[in-house]
């Protein structure tokens, strides 16, 4: 079954004037509340107290623990970490307004989201660290988490492979009638990949119940967005695709959330995808392998400060909001900071102290059932280690 707007461009208008178009009117960024916290829209003023102190904690949560890692980085307590400061409200806010059964396909600067849905301070750390209790037995990089039981996908570092599984996988919901979608975050680089492409057009013609969510934050990597494309973004591609399209203020909590759970809504009842962009600035170094002062210059920076001061700060923003409804106050978010901070670093401090996993996972879960050649390239090592194992550091390894 194909909706009525498969059909539409059989009915193609004709004309005597020749005309090209490259433009037409912008899309313009929903808000709710302004970059104080003010809400300017009561109709979206909708997300419970308790909710609301839930999806806070998380992006706090998701902060602190950027700032501790980021620095363990520097200080080669771990090899590697991607931070997503300023860009919280877009990931947690999200999340908080789909399903928990939903599944999510992320790029890497979705921690908030993971943190909200339950992933441990602990558990993070772990996983930085790649030691024995990592799910992932220390065989990914650090900041590429995954939960099976929180159903959020392990991320792959080449970028934009999850934006077709993402694609994938809501086409199954939708052909299995099942109350489910599939949700994708990515960057406005990872727009430029083939894969992106591919993906919408995939979605948009065979109506898979997926979610598309841009994390438009400007850079892809030291690429700013007025060298990556030349077109109104990209919410003007989801339209291309015959795509329900929205373009978000991505630090504005309250629009992020309504907006993802209208998708959703519209998702599920039409069985087709939606492409939300949500616009927001990258406040940290791509990761701790860039050096973001050496491309964002005085010049550069010149570009884009007044759409910063626009943004605003997220967590100030729904900090505000908060207080001003007298729900929080100063001193409940010196706390709840004191109290992440200490548990971070001790996690942290623990996550350090365990071995790294038996040498013997190298190979195991590889395959269903080891094959012959793995065997053998593991007998070989013990033969090597036999021999060579006192150059070795094999006491940092689970015996």
């Amino acid at each position: 079954m194909r909706t009525a707007a498969f059909s539409t461009f059989y009915d193609v208008p004709f004309s005597n004037q020749m005309k090209f178009k490259k433009d037409y009117p912008r899309i313009k960024a929903f808000r709710v509340m302004d970059e104080e916290g003010n809400i300017i829209n009561k109709e979206y003023e909708n997300i419970p107290k308790e909710k609301l102190l839930k999806i806070f904690k998380a992006m706090v949560t998701n902060s602190e623990a950027d700032k501790i890692f980021n620095m363990a980085q520097r200080q080669n307590r771990i090899s590697f970490y991607m931070t997503s400061i300023g860009e919280e409200a877009s990931t947690v806010g999200s999340v908080a307004a789909i399903k928990d059964h939903d599944l999510i396909y992320p790029q890497y600067r979705e921690q908030g989201a993971l943190i909200y849905r339950g992933y441990t301070i602990k558990e993070m750390a772990n996983q930085l660290r790649g030691n024995h209790y990592d799910v992932g037995k220390g065989r990914q990089m650090p900041v590429h988490y995954g939960s099976e039981k929180l159903n959020y996908v392990t991320v792959s570092s080449p970028l934009g492979t999850q934006i077709p599984q993402a694609s994938g996988s809501g086409y199954t919901y939708r052909i299995k009638g099942e109350d489910r979608i599939a949700m994708t975050f990515f960057g406005d680089g990872a727009a430029s990949e083939g894969d992106f492409h591919s993906a919408m057009n995939f979605a948009a013609t065979l109506r898979s119940q997926t979610l598309f969510f841009c994390r438009n934050n400007m850079f892809a990597i030291s690429t700013p967005v007025d060298e990556q494309f030349a077109g109104d973004g990209i919410g003007a591609r989801g339209i291309a695709y015959g795509m329900n399209t929205i373009r978000v203020d991505g630090n504005d909590l309250f629009a992020v959330y309504n907006a993802t759970k209208k998708a959703r809504k519209m998702i599920i009842k039409e069985g087709a995808p939606c492409l939300i962009e949500a616009i927001s600035y990258r406040g940290g170094d791509h990761s701790t392998s860039d050096f973001a002062e050496l491309y964002r210059n005085e010049e550069e920076m010149a570009k884009v400060n007044s759409l910063i001061a626009k943004l605003g700060n997220p967590i100030t923003r729904v900090k505000n909001y908060l207080e001003a409804k007298k729900w929080i106050d100063e001193d409940y978010i010196d706390n709840i900071r004191k109290e992440l901070v200490v548990e971070i670093r001790e996690c942290l401090k623990d996550a350090t102290k365990e071995p790294f996993p038996h040498i013997d996972e190298m190979f195991n879960d590889v395959y269903y059932e080891m094959p012959q050649h793995l065997k053998e390239q593991r007998e070989e090592m013990y033969e090597h280690l036999a021999k060579y194992g006192k150059h070795y550091n094999l006491d940092q390894f689970k015996r």
